[in-house]
């Protein structure tokens, strides 16, 4: 699955051109995912095996930090110079793995704009190979620090890279991007078999996300929630939801009934069936750079 989630990411790369509509780069990337899923353990006894998208393709332009996979609608194009931050996962019997990369569109990046990219990428490293048996989070998190003092950019805050189980990316145990007086975890060491989603995010300015005037698409379902839904549309969607997205982070941007899916969102998030993950940003202007992978201790 690793080798696919680098294919994926590799086509992304290639689609990722000055012109190209960010919704339907998405949109091909998480379809490529789904049909290369189909070709593993394909033999009759595994027909039945739950395999597909664990989190959405979303890219992520210059100052956005995150989750952005538009709905048609609401898409943009990208230009060249711009920074864009590729973010995608996949899932086989539950078990997930997730992968991010960032690029310059035009490949020429300069200034504070490259560093920040070299300062997520040389953090990213830093922190794989504290990853180890008897080692703690926190090392991660110090090494995070130390590359981005030299580069002089800041860590973002509040983002948070989970130990996964089965069905489960946002494990309990976890290791924080960057440590505040208001924000840390608890320390825990790494142990012999764990799989870690690192996710290092670097970026000029403040380094704290705001939610942007964007609207949200990627959510996922909260298993501990239960509600009889009113309207027709609502109960139309969550049916699709529990049937193809019970567990794991999906984009409403692939839905059939895209108009149907827009009104039982808020029917769901009302109720606290779904947990959403908004688009997120930094001021106008800053740049944003990310590097993820899945890292087995």
């Amino acid at each position: 699955m690793l080798y696919l989630l680098l294919a994926a990411l590799e086509k992304a790369i290639t689609l990722c051109v000055d012109g190209a509509d960010v919704s339907t780069v998405c949109g091909t990337i998480d379809t490529y995912i789904e049909e290369e899923l189909k070709k593993v353990f394909a033999g009759k006894k595994s027909k039945k095996l739950e395999r597909g998208i664990s989190f959405p393709c979303c890219l992520s332009i210059n100052e956005v930090m995150g989750h952005y996979s538009p709905c048609p609608d609401d898409s943009t194009t990208l230009k060249n110079e711009d920074l864009v931050k590729i973010e995608l996962g996949a899932h086989i019997d539950g078990y997930a793995a997730s992968a991010a990369h960032t690029i310059v569109i035009g490949g020429k990046s300069k200034g504070k704009q490259a560093d920040t990219v070299l300062a997520a990428y040389d953090a990213f490293q830093a922190a794989v190979k504290t990853i180890k048996v008897g080692a703690l989070n926190q090392e991660c998190t110090a090494k995070i620090q130390a590359v981005c003092d030299e580069y002089e950019v800041v860590p973002v805050q509040g983002v948070l890279s989970h130990k996964t189980k089965k069905h489960l990316i946002d494990g309990n145990e976890s290791i924080i991007n960057k440590e505040t007086p208001e924000q840390r975890v608890e320390d825990w060491s790494f142990a012999p078999g764990e799989v870690i989603h690192l996710d290092v995010y670097v970026c000029t300015g403040e380094g704290m996300g705001r939610e942007a005037d964007i609207r949200t698409t990627v959510y996922k379902r909260e298993m501990d929630m239960q509600y009889n839904l009113k309207s027709k549309s609502a109960r139309t969607f969550f049916a699709v939801v529990n049937q193809k997205y019970p567990t794991l982070p999906f984009s409403i941007r692939g839905f059939e009934d895209l108009t149907g899916a827009k009104v039982g969102v808020k029917e769901c998030l009302t109720h606290e069936l779904l947990m959403d993950y908004p688009v997120l940003t930094e001021k106008p202007g800053e740049f944003v750079a990310q590097f993820k992978a899945t890292v087995a201790v």
